[in-house]
């Protein structure tokens, strides 16, 4: 019977590169993966869609908006080919109306889900929310943190200064956010709160 897994870990937790390493064997074996993404991760440059990871590694992708359904999206591309296994990368943007899709298509088929956890705030995205509430399977990605713990918590930095409020959704890379632990996370606060 198919499952739905979530595998979640920090920024830089190397979350799409196993994404796409996991596409890579799907279809070493001859099997054909559906690979998504929300609309919501901005980061592409023109109009080609792609999931990307930091190492390097590529690959052509679906996207989804907020409003649109999964279940119709599997459909719509199951019309021309058959999929083995639905990848969806940066699953904490999907809502949880698509999460429950996501769970009632592994009536079917395999869904492999991929995202952070926690927002800046240490607080959970309303996808993964759901996916923690849903999932057959949960696995942490480990990543480490400055001081050598390991990294939980995704710390935001605005110029340089570590923040905790904001707009939940704010689309960057390094440059914006860090891999912590929570204790480095904190001692971060404190010190952007004696600065001001």
């Amino acid at each position: 019977m198919p499952k739905l897994y979530f595998k979640y870990g920090t920024m830089a937790s190397s979350k799409s590169a196993q994404a796409l390493m996991c596409k890579f064997n799907y279809e070493q074996k001859g099997m054909k993966v559906l690979l998504v993404k929300p609309s919501l991760d901005t980061r592409d440059d023109g109009e080609e869609r792609k999931v990307r990871s930091r190492i390097g590694l590529q690959a052509k992708c679906f996207t989804i908006a907020p409003n649109e359904s999964f279940i119709d999206l599997f459909k719509n591309a199951s019309a021309s080919d058959t999929y083995d296994c639905i990848i969806v990368d940066e699953a904490q943007f999907c809502t949880t109306e698509q999460i429950n899709q996501l769970k009632q298509l592994t009536q079917q088929v395999t869904v492999l889900c991929y995202g952070l956890l926690l927002d800046f705030r240490c607080q959970l995205f309303e996808g993964s929310k759901r996916l923690v509430e849903l999932a057959d399977s949960l696995q942490e990605i480990k990543s480490v943190c400055r001081c050598g713990r390991k990294a939980s918590v995704n710390a935001r930095f605005v110029d340089g200064v570590c923040v905790d409020d904001g707009p939940v959704v704010l689309i960057g890379g390094d440059e914006s956010y860090e891999g912590m632990c929570y204790w480095c996370w904190k001692k971060e606060l404190r010190k952007a709160r004696k600065s001001k």
